[in-house]
């Protein structure tokens, strides 16, 4: 069986598009660990599934290892650009995610802008296991104190502010295995580098580290605000190992406004023998 692909990069973070005509979302799960190996498949952090029936455009997110997330905000924006180049759309567009529906533009300087969902730090809305929202809370893991505040973007993050060098390697994954995260968790490591403005680390559910994270930058921001390291209505950058992104969160319970670029790379053939991979 042949099958049709697009490959999208944000920031260095990279998909199989595929119209979800072609593949079953069961087949695509089995199928994202061979194609998302950069050795012996076409390579990517995930396969975004894109349905464009009825009146708006659906995007599912596959991981790499065949898991699924809620959400992914790099991926929202390469899906929107990929139906702006198939002439399905003009420039605006509402999305259905897993995560719910997301107004995207792309705009005239070939950046994306989406409106994500509202923040939360209800526990049990990440899932996390807490009396209480975590806020720069302590919690120990690896044999560490770390102060961590747990958000939701429609997916779970846990973002660290403190400085820990070369530990976030080692700590990272061993947050992102904590039970007290019992659907896991996305860990993201940020370091305050000027007014407004972050550097930031993601281990990234189903991935590893990874180039960019959308859902993460947001994630980040929004801890920022909460604990007044930033400041709510004025763009915050977000410095990734990929690029920038810049983020403006508004009064709680308001949509966040994410804005970075997204690349189309190339097209593509598969030959897959979809009952063996």
């Amino acid at each position: 069986m042949t099958i049709a692909f697009s490959k999208y990069e944000g920031l260095g973070n990279d998909f199989i598009v595929i119209d979800d005509r072609q593949v079953k979302l069961e087949e695509a799960e089995r199928l994202a660990p061979s194609l998302c190996d950069r050795h012996r498949g076409v390579g990517a952090d995930g396969i975004l599934l894109v349905g464009v029936r009825g009146a708006s455009p659906r995007m599912r997110v596959i991981n790499a290892d065949g898991s699924r997330p809620q959400m992914c905000g790099n991926g929202l924006r390469c899906v929107a650009l990929h139906i702006v180049r198939a002439g399905l759309a003009d420039g605006a567009m509402t999305v259905e995610t897993d995560a719910g529906p997301h107004p995207v533009e792309v705009l005239k300087d070939g950046r994306v802008s989406v409106s994500m969902v509202p923040a939360s730090f209800a526990p049990g809305e990440l899932p996390v296991i807490a009396d209480a929202p975590l806020i720069d809370a302590p919690f120990e893991v690896g044999g560490r104190t770390l102060a961590v505040t747990a958000v939701s973007m429609g997916n779970p993050h846990a973002v660290i502010f403190d400085t820990l060098g070369d530990d976030r390697w080692s700590l990272g994954p061993a947050l992102g295995a904590d039970a007290r995260f019992p659907q896991g968790v996305n860990v993201g490591f940020a370091q305050r580098t000027g007014p407004q403005a972050f550097e930031l680390h993601v281990l990234e559910r189903g991935v590893g580290w990874t180039q960019a994270c959308g859902t993460g930058a947001c994630a980040a921001a929004a801890a920022a605000v909460t604990t007044k390291r930033a400041q709510e209505g004025h763009p915050i950058a977000i410095t990734l190992p990929g690029g920038r992104l810049d983020i403006t969160i508004g009064p709680p319970g308001q949509r966040i406004i994410m804005t970075g670029p997204a690349r189309h790379v190339f097209e593509g053939q598969l030959d897959l023998a979809l009952d063996g991979g």
